[in-house]
């Protein structure tokens, strides 16, 4: 086997493994067709429609029960249009300096899993979009790096949004939670790992059925990588940071939801969604 055929050289040096930005999907299954929906999702659409993808390196599935949706704020969001929308949370990792690349591939293959009649009918989209690597914050000196959150088994994610203030720059918040926030609240607590991303705007061909939310310029979205399961550690974390922000004039909390992984290759949680 000729291993320096045409059809693998390149003479563009192999890229740095770092995190650049972020496919963010949360779908919801039509009620009766969980068990359907997670498998189709799970045995075809996470590997067509981004994991065999150019630059995509890392990625994993999460899931929000009844109970962990109780946890969500605020009830009314400019991101959603329903609060308790978005079941199934997918994450997928894009190498640095590939983005674009990827970005326009995963567009390109919704549109041809379309034309082949394999995007599940009963899926339901509630948010999906891009989002740049901003920064990440570990709690331990040497810590889980961002590039190895997917892989590593940790209990549960966080997704908070939140949309800065009228006339707050985002560097003057990223400088609150480095400098001030995460600093005071990540030692000794469940959260391993923060990850800092900026929204950035779907392109103009992408599929019409995905949720365009507005205010994007003012939005931004950490994740949150937990030790344990989310709801041990809400109350502590994450229950009352809405007010916070709030209360220091630099935003809003515009979502906080809580999920955790699923289990591959069985149905755990499917009946647990509503």
């Amino acid at each position: 086997m000729d291993f320096e055929s045409s059809a693998t050289r390149s003479d563009e040096p192999i890229p740095p493994v770092a995190l650049g930005s972020v496919l963010v999907s949360l779908l919801d299954p039509s009620p009766g067709h969980e068990v359907e929906f997670h498998r189709w999702y799970e045995r075809d659409h996470f590997y067509s429609g981004c994991m065999i993808g150019p630059w995509f390196f890392s990625g994993r599935r999460f899931v929000a029960t009844r109970a962990l949706k109780e946890l969500r704020y605020p009830e009314t969001t400019p991101v959603i249009d329903d609060i308790v929308k978005g079941s199934y949370l997918a994450l997928y990792w894009i190498l640095a300096g590939r983005e674009q690349e990827a970005e326009s591939w995963a567009v390109r293959q919704v549109r041809q899993l379309i034309a082949e009649d394999r995007m599940l009918v009963t899926r339901r989209p509630a948010q999906a979009g891009f989002y740049r690597h901003r920064w990440s914050v570990s709690r331990d000196p040497d810590g889980v790096p961002a590039e190895l959150a997917l892989e590593h088994p940790f209990a549960g994610t966080t997704l908070m949004m939140v949309d800065r203030a009228p006339g707050v720059s985002a560097e003057e918040l990223d400088r609150w939670y480095r400098q001030e926030y995460l600093p005071a609240t990540l030692p000794g607590s469940e959260a391993a790992l923060c990850i800092a991303l900026d929204p950035v705007p779907l392109p103009d061909d992408a599929p019409a059925y995905v949720p365009r939310p507005p205010g994007l310029d003012r939005r931004c979205l950490h994740l949150y990588f937990l030790d344990r399961e989310p709801a041990e550690c809400w109350k502590a974390l994450f229950a009352s940071h809405g007010e916070r922000i709030a209360s220091l004039g630099l935003g809003e909390v515009t979502y906080a939801a809580p999920f955790i992984p699923t289990i591959p290759g069985t149905d755990r949680y499917a009946d647990e969604l509503w």
